[in-house]
């Protein structure tokens, strides 16, 4: 792993183009402006380099000098310690132990749904029903302030942007006052010079 990872000088992120797990590290990377060699993978034939550095063969792959994560939280964070400004995270240990508890239950509760809709079937029905209905009661929470729980960007809004960005291509319609709550927070997300950034033309795709 040591070896394959010293052939980059330059912080690399194996990066599939269409993942939403994906999407908030290049975000994050916009977001903090940070130089990274970005390569687009297919996640069904990753090349042999993720395979060497990561053992469970999966993206994102982050490769710094020796160093090679796999996990998209934990590469999130490690990029808001190891480049601290902006900071993405609270400085104090509540509000940063609530903001990372956030993107747990982002990922578990919402992430997952969209992994059974990109699956098919009668699953994708039901989940469908299930994000429609965890956004809806969420609606007035994401309404509260120009970010989440927050008057600053976070590493949750990094986690939430992408998945929003992408309801119209998971078959996900809110209605009433919670279309318009939710649309008023992703709007300043996605008007953001970041989140335009992290973009691939698959994701741009996604909304044309």
């Amino acid at each position: 792993m040591t070896a394959v990872a010293a052939r980059r000088s330059v912080m690399t992120l194996f990066s599939d183009p269409q993942s939403l797990y994906s999407h908030r590290v290049r975000m994050v990377l916009a977001e903090k402006n940070v130089t990274c060699d970005i390569v687009d993978v297919d996640p069904l034939n990753l090349p042999e380099d993720v395979m060497d550095l990561n053992p469970y063969g999966t993206v994102p792959t982050l490769v710094d000098r020796d160093l090679a994560l796999y996990d998209s939280r934990i590469i999130c964070e490690y990029l808001d310690e190891r480049f601290p400004h902006p900071p993405l995270l609270p400085v104090d240990p509540v509000s940063r132990a609530s903001a990372r508890l956030y993107m747990f239950r982002v990922e578990n509760d919402w992430y997952g749904l969209v992994d059974q809709i990109l699956g098919g079937g009668k699953a994708a029905t039901k989940a469908r029903k299930e994000l429609r209905e965890g956004l809806t009661a969420a609606a007035p929470v994401l309404a509260h302030k120009p970010f989440f729980m927050s008057d600053e960007f976070t590493l949750v809004d990094a986690s939430i942007a992408p998945l929003l960005w992408r309801l119209p291509a998971l078959g996900v319609e809110l209605t009433g006052t919670a279309a318009k709550q939710v649309n008023t927070y992703a709007g300043g997300l996605f008007t953001r010079n970041g989140f335009i950034a992290s973009l691939t033309e698959e994701e741009r795709e996604m909304r044309r």
